[in-house]
Order: C-alpha cells, then structure tokens, then sequence
C-alpha cells in the first residue's frame, strides 16, 4: 500500500489497490480528513464512490450540503468537484472507490445513501448484504453493499465481476486455493473476476465487508467451482 498526505488540504489519502496491484478499473483509498477541516476534491475522469467508517461532516456539491455520518455512502460523477468537511472533535474516515472507465447513469441520482436505510436481502450460505449504491440509485458503473457474514465459512464460489472490499466488522480468514490470510477490521481484498474463494467468519458474531464490483449487478450471483449457480434465481 502507498499513503500520500495532501497537507494543503488536511487529507491523508492511502492507497490500497490500483492498477500498481492489480485493479486498474477500481481504485481503493482510505481517507482521513483531519478534524476541523474542509477539503477540496475532484472526481476527475472516474466515477467515485465514498462510504463514512467513522466521523461526522458535510459534502458540498454545486452549493448543497449533505450531511455524513458513519454507515452513510455517497456517490460522485465524472469532472464534479466537490468538498469534504469533518465536523470539529474527530476525524472524518472514509473509504473511497473510483471507477476509472465509468458507465453513464440513467435516471436522478441518491447522492447520499444511509445503510440503515436498506432493505436486508439474502445471499450465499445464510449470508445478507444491503445496497447502498447502484443503478437504480443512480451508480450506472458499480454496486456499492454492505455484507453480513454469519460465523463459518462458506462454500468455495466466485463470481463473474470485478470486486474490491473493505473488512469493517470481525476477524476471519481469506481462502483463495493453497492461500489462507486472516483478515479483520481494515483488511482490503481485491477479487477479480472468476477467483475462487471462500470468506470465513472466525468470529462469534457477524463479519460486516463493504464491497464495490463492476460491472454493476447483485451482490448474490455467485457460482460454484463447476459453474452452478449458488442462489437459483
């Protein structure tokens, strides 16, 4: 990982994955914005798509305020700029996902999104996510979701996109063929399409991930070693 400190603008951005590591279409960076202060931000030519670990603030788009708390995602377009502000006392920490050859939204836009707001949907092996950006919400390139693993581990699967994820809750272990990583809260993954893989749970109670794939679609496609569906439907 590489850590660049933009001190004009009070924000410390690391870099996890890029196309350095591997992911060149999805480009995954922690900010932290020191407290107190405002910083000044472009999209550039990506869509971005942030989502709040921890802190409060504000993200100003073309003159409108939006409130951010933790558990609250938002997404930005292509040449916007915007600002990020962290209220006084703590820092704002956000993971931020860009999309470097971004799909054009149809439709308006949710520009912030609060995951307790999200109906639950089910997935693999008992498992449950909730989607905080997508298409219907006006994300034309990715799905951002939140998933809850339950203790165990489930059965080895892939899937056909392109993902990267963000550990926030619990502590298990990544098992990818003769490879076994533990994980826990901080830990960031990328899976490319088709990797085989199975996320443990090694905890007593539920893991939580972020995860943002491209292209778009539900988190609940998965497939089996052989190519089975996992969740007929």
């Amino acid at each position: 990982m590489t850590t660049r400190l933009v001190r004009d603008a009070g924000v410390a951005e690391q870099v996890t994955f890029d196309g350095a590591n591997g992911s060149p279409a999805l480009v995954q960076a922690i900010l932290r914005v020191a407290a107190g202060t405002t910083s000044a931000r472009t999209a550039g030519g990506c869509d971005e798509i942030l989502y709040v670990l921890s802190g409060t603030g504000v993200l100003e788009l073309d003159g409108a305020r939006h409130e951010l708390a933790e558990a609250s995602g938002a997404q930005l377009r292509p040449g916007e700029a915007y600002t990020l502000q962290a209220d006084e006392g703590a820092p704002l920490a956000l993971v931020s996902v860009r999309v470097t050859e971004p799909i054009p939204a149809e439709g308006p836009r949710t520009l912030v999104s609060r995951l307790g707001e999200q109906e639950a949907q089910a997935a693999t092996a008992n498992r449950e996510f909730r989607i905080v950006a997508d298409p219907q919400t006006g994300c034309g390139s990715v799905t951002q979701f939140v998933g809850s693993i339950p203790p165990g581990r489930a059965p080895d699967h892939y899937h056909t996109y392109d993902e990267v994820i963000y550990v926030l809750e619990g502590f298990g272990v990544l098992h990818v063929g003769d490879a076994h990583d533990p994980i826990g809260p901080g830990s960031c993954i990328h899976l490319s399409p088709k990797l085989v893989h199975s996320l443990e749970n090694t905890s007593r109670t539920p893991m939580q991930v972020l995860g943002v794939f491209r292209p778009a679609g539900s988190p609940a496609e998965a497939y089996y070693p052989d190519g089975t569906l996992a969740v007929p439907g």
